[in-house]
């Protein structure tokens, strides 16, 4: 059944399906026209509205795989990265919430120790020097 939703939902949103979408409305609009029952009109453009909607949802979630699979292989080949993000988007949304503001909290402190005069310089007390910003004794 996935697959053939899947494959629907391929189908109906490239080019041929939406035009396929396009014509099945404009057939509607006409037998609105040449008087047919409005009720079966209703019907058939209620069931290509939910087709619609359900081509939306069934690619953003496409999308959304795709994309998480990509980040969970650049978390794997970082070195430095920690593994324990990887499936993260499985949880609860409470547990996701924490583990984003831990993350950003994290962020924050590396942002200002790396702004910080000190970074670097192999003694918390030694502050780092500006390339280009000292002057020769010599001058």
């Amino acid at each position: 059944m996935n697959h053939l939703l899947f494959s629907a939902a391929d189908f109906l949103s490239r080019p041929p399906g939406f035009y396929w979408m396009l014509g099945a409305m404009l057939v509607c609009t006409a037998a609105w026209v040449l008087g047919i029952d409005e009720n079966m009109i209703t019907f058939f453009l209620s069931v290509l509205a939910i087709v619609v909607t359900g081509i939306v949802l069934i690619q953003g979630y496409r999308d959304t795989a795709a994309i998480q699979a990509k980040l969970d292989e650049l978390i794997l080949a970082q070195e430095k990265a920690r593994n324990e993000v990887v499936g993260l988007e499985k949880e609860e949304p409470e547990r996701i919430a924490q583990e984003v503001e831990k993350l950003e909290e994290e962020a924050h402190a590396q942002q200002k120790f790396e702004a910080s005069p000190f970074h670097g310089s192999g003694s918390p007390l030694t502050p780092v020097r500006k390339k280009g910003r000292h002057r020769s004794k010599d001058r």
